[in-house]
């Protein structure tokens, strides 16, 4: 009796002892995050990307933060910065020029980005707001102008943003929204509408595709519009694509399919050559970064509609980390490589892309946490993976000198580390929602409540 009653006091010691110490490590990695995110990322940001002469944000910045080239205006960008620089202004509120900065998008979403003849954003304007190419929008980049909207209503309580935000997704609801498959059709023309796929879009192309990626960020910007506007015909569409993102857009595997006709049925080269598969790889392979985002953003939108309990959601989001760290996670080093690809004359998951891009590491970091919380005891031993890629991050992703994130990791792609820093595609929007989900999360007395 002796004996056992030693055994399980020394197993309660050990239990405890384990569990000291992932709280130790859980808050040191916290304060070093924090620390990231206010002096090696926003402050290189801003002010500096604001535009004083034309409006809006610049984009694009050298390795070392001067700007540099046409500094073009996309929709997707503009709304990133605007939505960025609101959080910010709400997280540390005597930050003044974070609030001001914020506004400053806000005005130019509202002057130049929104066609008002037409409406909805327009794709890409240049420096001054004039209109490159063809004024041919898509439901991708209006879907972050919404996010932005509500995010900056959220934080300044300007009527003005929530009634944009309202015009923005009853344009949506009229021309992107599918009333009979459901979801939203992507590729629209300047007056909203919808352009079909025919023969002559070339097979590389994804024009007239239904997709996963503006499916899974409407389903974020309906989210963040859900919590400052809780409209019931919001909350339908919300709850729509939550069920497509989950029960449709998800392989039973726990990936993504990436492109869609628009009923809905996957659009797979996987009966081809690998020749062919190779050619339409960015229509076809598996994005391991998009599928630890995307199970963040359905247990984000599960939990704003109020769902508890939902069990349903919970087991697919675990599904597609899982799946991720299987197949496409570096088990060395760590870090989520970026494509992958299940070629039906080879066993299993080869990896066609080893590059390790920025967002799918601070997605990872995020989404990894959550599921720490969630199943601590779990085999796949999330919160060791957490570690584990935070320091791969620190040691190959974060520039230490010059400030932000490399676009990819340096132990691959060394030549990054003079690439330019910031463009239209990359700004401070994933790397700062991650980090700052991971430190709030964090916090002594905090839970997962996702």
């Amino acid at each position: 009796m002796k004996i056992v009653t030693c055994f399980l006091v020394a197993g309660l010691a050990v239990g405890t002892a384990v569990a000291q110490s992932r709280q130790d490590d859980r808050i040191r990695i916290a304060v070093e995050m924090e620390n990231s995110i206010r002096k090696e990322m926003l402050n290189k940001w801003y002010p500096q990307a604001v535009d004083r002469e034309f409006g809006g944000y610049l984009s694009t910045f050298t390795y070392d933060f001067k700007p540099t080239g046409p500094q073009d205006k996309m929709i997707v960008t503009q709304a990133r910065h605007t939505w960025t620089t609101a959080k910010a202004a709400e997280r540390y509120p005597t930050v003044a020029h974070y609030r001001e900065n914020a506004r400053h998008g806000f005005q130019f979403l509202r002057d130049v980005m929104w066609d008002k003849e037409f409406g909805g954003f327009y794709t890409l304007v240049d420096r001054q707001g004039r209109v490159k190419g063809e004024p041919n929008k898509d439901a991708y980049g209006n879907a972050f102008g919404l996010y932005a909207l509500s995010a900056y209503y959220h934080m300044s309580k300007d009527t003005a943003a929530l009634n944009l935000a309202k015009k923005s997704f009853y344009w949506l609801e009229q021309h992107s929204h599918d009333p009979v498959h459901k979801g939203y059709f992507q590729h629209l023309r300047r007056d909203g509408t919808p352009i079909r796929r025919d023969a002559s879009i070339a097979s590389t192309a994804n024009t007239g595709y239904k997709d996963q990626n503006s499916s899974i960020h409407l389903l974020e910007a309906l989210t963040e519009l859900y919590t400052v506007w809780p409209d019931p015909l919001v909350r339908e569409r919300l709850q729509e694509m939550l069920v497509l993102v989950r029960d449709v857009i998800t392989s039973p595997k726990g990936n993504l399919v990436l492109f869609f006709q628009p009923d809905w049925t996957p659009v797979s080269y996987r009966d081809s050559s690998e020749a062919v598969i190779l050619k339409h790889r960015y229509i076809d392979h598996v994005s391991f970064g998009h599928d630890v985002e995307t199970a963040y953003l359905m247990l984000e939108a599960s939990h704003v509609l109020g769902l508890k309990g939902d069990a349903r959601t919970l087991e697919v989001g675990k599904r597609m980390v899982d799946h991720a760290l299987r197949n496409g996670w570096d088990k060395k080093l760590g870090g989520f490589y970026d494509q992958g690809y299940y070629f039906r004359d080879k066993p299993g998951m080869t990896i066609i892309r080893e590059s390790k891009n920025w967002w799918s590491q601070a997605e990872g970091l995020n989404t990894l946490l959550l599921m720490a919380d969630r199943f601590p005891n779990d085999p796949m031993r999330y919160f060791d993976q957490y570690k584990k890629l935070w320091k791969y991050v620190q040691t190959y992703m974060i520039d230490h000198q010059h400030g932000d994130w490399y676009e990819e990791g340096l132990d691959h792609d060394p030549q990054r580390r003079t690439a330019n820093k910031g463009h239209i595609w990359k700004a401070a929007y994933h790397t700062y929602r991650a980090l700052t989900g991971c430190v709030d999360r964090s916090r002594p007395g905090q839970t997962a409540h996702k």
